[in-house]
């Protein structure tokens, strides 16, 4: 009995360090949660970030795009707030309840305001300190579960290399297929709970992994950052206009308008097509470039759709617009005579179409027509 004792006696001795340890993360991470929210209550869309840099910003979770916060608004009666991790050091950012992230915070012993946001519910009343040393930490149970589940906490926090799905980023409507309000043929959406990030099993095709890939192919990447309504692209041919004549067998130059697209951005098509999300700048412009195609028509009355796999003249515009034009030369020996149809196609950086906020939009891209004699 008395071996038991001293047995069990040594081996509380040798717990006490760990317990201490966590302890401590425990501690400095509320204490972090809180200073992280105290900051967190500064920031506005247009506050100077870093990107990939993610924050709450009036109480939404914030993800920094382009110089600038790309604020998601958190679900009704739930705010955005840096919580401390409880399985290591560190804090994630979630949404979750103004009553859920005091008791997470009281819990690690760290005390001060939840949000330090005047616009935030106060913090609750730090808990009492334990009389002796518990076993584990007290886990003041939250007054309701979070919105959210707290951000996965891989690679060091490291969101961009982890290879795990961030519980943050989980777009929830994508488990609806939208038949909860039919339409005259309205078709059920493809459904998935984990963003579609295994989605290319279900095909067999290759990857598209940045190439061209002319039988086909799945590719992986997100869509990325979507332009807002305000901020949609759109072009005008100056030259030539619609229904011009030009000289046959000549040179001439192609100009574009170009409007509410950042131009000169371009990404090798060899190796980084469709290879990475759209992307905005500072001012919520896609960063991306245009192109412009001529194809032959039989006559300007023509019904039937041209053959996209042929084409008189293709010629990506990779510089930047000067002073809102875009231009091509058609360089020797031009065009035959014929009838003719030239066509704009903006697009992101890594080549994809540009993507808009709405589905009811006025066309992004331009087309005339005109004949070569």
């Amino acid at each position: 009995m008395r071996a038991f004792i001293v047995l069990s006696a040594a081996a509380l001795v040798l717990a006490r360090p760990e317990l201490s340890r966590r302890q401590a993360f425990l501690l400095k991470n509320g204490q972090d949660a809180i200073a992280q929210n105290q900051q967190f209550a500064a920031l506005t869309a247009n506050s100077p970030c870093n990107a990939g840099q993610q924050a709450c910003v009036n109480n939404g979770f914030a993800q920094c795009v382009g110089g600038r916060f790309v604020v998601q608004g958190c679900a009704g009666g739930t705010v955005c707030a840096a919580l401390p991790q409880t399985g290591g050091p560190g804090t994630a950012i979630a949404c979750t309840t103004a009553a859920d992230r005091d008791a997470r915070i009281a819990a690690t012993g760290a005390t001060g305001a939840g949000n330090g946001n005047n616009n935030q519910p106060p913090a609750a009343p730090p808990a009492a300190p334990p009389a002796a040393p518990p076993a584990a930490p007290p886990a003041a149970p939250p007054a309701a579960p979070p919105a959210n589940p707290p951000p996965n906490n891989n690679n060091g926090g490291n969101a961009q290399t982890s290879l795990t799905l961030d519980n943050a980023v989980i777009a929830r409507g994508f488990a609806n297929d939208g038949q909860d309000v039919p339409s005259a043929g309205q078709i059920a959406s493809l459904t998935s709970t984990n963003n579609f990030i295994n989605f290319c099993l279900t095909v067999n095709l290759p990857l598209t992994d940045g190439k061209q890939i002319e039988d086909g192919s799945c590719n992986p990447a997100p869509m990325g950052v979507i332009a807002a309504k305000s901020r949609m692209p759109t072009s005008k041919f100056v030259f030539p206009p619609n229904g011009a004549t030009v000289a046959a067998r000549q040179p001439f130059l192609i100009e574009m308008a170009i409007q509410n697209l950042e131009t000169g951005n371009f990404v090798n098509a060899q190796q980084n097509y469709f290879s990475a999300p759209q992307q905005l700048n500072a001012q919520g412009i896609i960063r991306g470039h245009s192109h412009v195609v001529i194809q032959k028509l039989d006559s300007l009355a023509q019904t039937t759709p041209a053959d996209p796999t042929r084409f008189a003249f293709f010629k990506g515009l990779n510089a930047p617009a000067a002073n809102g034009i875009l231009n091509a030369e058609v360089g020797a020996p031009g065009l035959e005579p014929g009838f003719y149809r030239l066509s704009s196609i903006n697009t992101a950086a890594n080549h994809q179409p540009v993507l808009v906020a709405v589905a009811q939009h006025g066309a992004l891209d331009d087309a005339v027509y005109f004949t070569v004699q």
